[in-house]
């Protein structure tokens, strides 16, 4: 059933929004996906951060405007849920580069672990699980405080536990391409095209890029209305 709505929401991926078709999605995906929450507005500054990648090279926050961003925190001895979380995260990067989006996107998991999580381990995470390094990288802080510092700031606790593991709830945000928080997607339950659908609008929102017609003040129904219609 995913893989035949997948095939009809993609063939409207890449269709550029139309005035407040974001806002619309919003409403929509508030009425049918119960794992997501908006940030009010125009969104929030996302925490601003100057990490490594497994290349030892510098990657900060600033480095990422231009363009939206899927972001998690996790750590690779993990067992359970972050094994689970960066599946969704590939599958929403396979939909995304389906719907030609890949250059507009960008994957990105920071390590609350940095220690345990040499370049070494970091490099070998990601293929296991289906992440295309192509647009995806995972990156480190210097400490393991200061990753769950970050954590933190952005709304995420990690609480170690005796055998070296840590309690923490599982979250994947987007930002905007101005390096704003739109939106979080909580838990391992939420469906991912439905985040896919987010990243579209956020890609073609016309506040970021103007949709052919919006200054004459032409009008037309959304891709996501269009989408809806289908159903």
């Amino acid at each position: 059933m995913r893989s035949f709505i997948a095939l009809v929401a993609l063939c409207f991926i890449g269709v550029p929004a139309w005035a407040h078709s974001l806002d619309e999605v919003q409403a929509d995906l508030m009425r049918r996906e119960s794992h997501v929450s908006f940030e009010p507005g125009i969104g929030t500054p996302f925490p601003s951060f100057r990490l490594t990648d497994p290349d030892g090279r510098a990657v900060s926050s600033a480095d990422l405007l231009g363009q939206v961003v899927v972001l998690d925190f996790i750590y690779a001895s993990c067992a359970d849920t972050c094994p689970a979380q960066s599946e969704a995260m590939a599958r929403i990067q396979q939909d995304v580069a389906t719907g030609h989006m890949a250059d507009r996107v960008r994957f990105v998991s920071i390590t609350i672990d940095p220690e345990r999580d040499t370049p070494a381990v970091r490099k070998a995470y990601g293929a296991p699980l289906g992440l295309d390094p192509s647009n995806w990288t995972f990156l480190a802080a210097a400490t393991g405080p200061d990753a769950r510092a970050l954590a933190a700031r952005a709304g995420l606790t990690f609480a170690p536990r005796p055998d070296g593991s840590f309690d923490h709830a599982v979250v994947t945000y987007v930002i905007d391409d101005d390096g704003k928080l739109r939106a979080r997607f909580s838990g391992l339950t939420f469906e991912p095209l439905n985040a896919v659908v987010y990243i579209n609008a956020l890609v073609n929102d016309p506040h970021h890029r103007p949709a052919s017609g919006a200054a004459s003040g032409e009008s037309a129904p959304s891709a996501w209305a269009r989408l809806k219609a289908l159903f």
